[in-house]
């Protein structure tokens, strides 16, 4: 007996279809034996029954769908022929970034290191990823795959924090040791340099335009250096406590640092003046950065401020907000929210509540439309930015999530945590 692969109403319709082309083809002979040996005898063809042309109609749809699968897979062929090339860089957010938000589960988690986790960061232009530990060690690995590549050796504490330079020929790291380390991406991430200044433990470092690194300390400064050289060129003091981040505004003019003594200060980064002190956390402020431009549509939404291109309803004056100098700033605070800052007024515009511990980290979507915060209560939280509200909250890990970063070359969300691993997010 032959076993048939088609449901028997399926296999019905099939050999009607069949019975309908032969008769309409004029394979009268043929028609009547095939109709005998399927028990279809009295099977007439006609126009208006749905069996009529079926069988070429499939036939067409077939062929048609082969050509579309054809032109995909060429299509594909020639995509990630540009993604190998290099050619392919930030293509993806050009075009529905909005949509582009971590999902659960984790794609891929990273389990080398011996220690905490305290800085995660993409590569600006390929798919590599460097994490960080108090383990002393600083480790590549390519994002897509989660293959481990290479261990960085050469501080002998904690590596605190880490930055690529823009074009991500340089990674420049700083630790507990007092010491920023440079390092050679193209040369195999050989260190060309160490800069020795700080006294006490270095926190954050940041890249000031090409040619200048600013560092913060548990020293409560905050240093500028010269790449080049190695030589610190300024330093600000103003902090009375452990500056735990610093930041660097879009134009390089201004920078933002967040301290233990519970404030943000804005600095000119070329008099080394303060600009404004910001108070109102009622705890350690752990994180400080400037809101980029594409989020200061949603940011004035929040806040209630006029849009940039209308004059404030004060007469026609310009808003502050809106001034060249007049960015917005977020920051994160072991009270276990963020703020919201007018850098220009010193004014807090709205508070973000909802964590239920330390806001350890930070990073703004590509879209400029959420905020994505990590912090002790283990989660990952995304912030619509013109509410104010928290849209979503993920379990990111099974200790405190200690950092975040998110990719420009690939929809990927990188977390680390105090669990030692670093956890991958896909985000669709």
């Amino acid at each position: 007996m032959v076993e048939h692969i088609l449901p028997e109403r399926q296999l019905r319709e099939l050999q009607k279809a069949m019975l309908d082309f032969m008769q309409t083809q004029g394979y009268a002979e043929s028609a009547q034996v095939f109709a005998r040996e399927t028990d279809n005898e009295g099977f007439a063809a006609d126009p208006k029954d749905r069996h009529h042309n079926l069988l070429a109609k499939k036939w067409t749809s077939v062929i048609r769908l082969q050509r579309k699968i054809m032109e995909l897979e060429s299509k594909i062929t020639k995509m990630q022929a540009d993604i190998d090339s290099g050619a392919v860089v930030r293509r993806g957010h050009q075009k529905g970034a909005g949509e582009w938000l971590p999902r659960p589960p984790a794609k891929l988690r990273l389990a080398q290191h011996r220690l905490p986790i305290t800085s995660v960061r993409f590569h600006p232009q390929y798919t590599v990823l460097a994490t960080a530990s108090e383990d002393m060690a600083v480790k590549i690995w390519d994002s897509e795959s989660g293959d481990f590549e290479r261990t960085l050796k050469g501080h002998t504490k904690a590596v605190q924090d880490m930055v690529f330079d823009r074009k991500g020929t340089v990674l420049v790291t700083c630790s507990a040791d007092l010491t920023l380390r440079v390092w050679d991406v193209a040369n195999e991430y050989k260190c060309v340099r160490t800069l020795h200044g700080h006294d006490h433990c270095v926190s954050a470092v940041r890249f000031l335009g090409s040619d200048k690194i600013v560092s913060a300390s548990r020293d409560k400064t905050v240093r500028i250096w010269e790449l080049a050289t190695g030589y610190c060129i300024r330093t600000l003091a103003g902090h009375s406590e452990w500056v735990r981040s610093v930041d660097v505004s879009p134009d390089a003019r201004l920078l933002c640092t967040a301290s233990n003594d519970q404030s943000v200060r804005v600095w000119d980064a070329a008099s080394g003046e303060c600009k404004a002190d910001m108070r109102g956390h009622d705890n350690v402020v752990e994180v400080a950065k400037f809101a980029p431009a594409n989020a200061h549509a949603s940011l004035r939404r929040l806040s209630g401020l006029p849009p940039a291109d209308r004059p404030a309803a004060n007469g026609g004056a310009e808003d502050p907000a809106g001034s060249a100098c007049g960015l917005f700033i977020v920051s994160g605070s072991r009270d276990k929210t963020l703020k919201l800052w007018d850098t220009a007024s010193t004014q807090l515009l709205h508070t973000f509540v909802g964590h239920d511990d330390w806001v350890r980290d930070f990073v703004f979507h590509p879209s400029g439309k959420t905020l994505i915060s990590v912090s002790d209560d283990k989660t990952m939280r995304i912030w619509d930015l013109a509410t104010g509200r928290c849209a979503k909250t993920i379990e990111a890990s099974e200790h405190f999530t200690t950092c975040i970063d998110f990719s420009t070359v690939s929809p990927l969300v990188a977390t680390g945590s105090v669990d030692t691993e670093v956890s991958l997010w896909e985000c669709r």
